[in-house]
């Protein structure tokens, strides 16, 4: 497949790049800056803006699917206006490209953990998660809220679990909905790189279209 992706320099989009060259998908990163890529089989490069729809749309143009991985930067001032501005751009200019598939990697504190309640509404999202990611997370709910009354494109929001971290790739994962995934009485974790194993997953034999989703490590 012929595969833009954005946020390819970031923690979640470098361990995408990799799983879809490896599998032989042609990969378009867009960027701000070219040089923050050395180009290597399979990948191209191109000058795109993630708060310009436009911008996006001529970049993404003649894909079959668009991942975007964007974050403007948890330390980033106004975090939550850049992360809701750019999420609203990326899915606009997708839409006006004619490409129909984008996979959006959102957060976890969008996931329910109770009936009506979300982790990033409880108070121990806020005693325990750094302020400064807090207003990314709420832009990332938000931004999941929007998507899902946009009935043009064939789009995908996956939540990672609570806890997303460096570690080896096992290939295997288990899956879930709208809800955090648990192991035992703490919330679960996974891989960047297996997180990155399901995203091509869902690219390549999708199974949640307009949803969301969640993975996380197997019991």
């Amino acid at each position: 497949m012929k595969i833009a992706l954005i946020g390819a320099t970031g923690f979640v989009g470098k361990a995408v790049l990799d799983e879809l060259l490896q599998r032989k998908h042609k990969v378009t990163a867009l960027l701000r800056d070219l040089t923050k890529l050395t180009l290597r089989p399979g990948l191209s490069t191109v000058l795109a803006d993630a708060y310009d729809a436009e911008s996006i749309a001529a970049a993404v143009r003649d894909h079959d699917a668009v991942v975007s991985a964007f974050n403007p930067g948890w330390n980033e001032p106004d975090l939550y206006d850049k992360f809701l501005r750019g999420s609203v751009a990326i899915e606009h200019g997708v839409e006006a490209s004619g490409v129909k598939r984008l996979l959006v990697v959102g957060g976890a504190g969008s996931l329910f953990v109770a009936p009506g309640m979300q982790l990033v509404d409880t108070p121990e999202f806020a005693d325990h998660c750094p302020a400064n990611i807090i207003p990314g997370a709420r832009a990332a709910r938000d931004a999941l809220s929007a998507l899902r009354d946009n009935e043009v494109l064939d789009w995908t929001f996956l939540s990672p679990p609570a806890f997303l971290a460096p570690g080896v790739r096992t290939g295997v994962y288990r899956v879930g909905g709208e809800e955090l995934l648990m192991a035992g009485d703490k919330p679960a974790g996974i891989s960047v790189a297996d997180l990155a194993v399901a995203i091509a997953d869902e690219i390549e034999r999708p199974r949640h279209v307009r949803a969301r989703f969640t993975v996380a490590t197997r019991d």
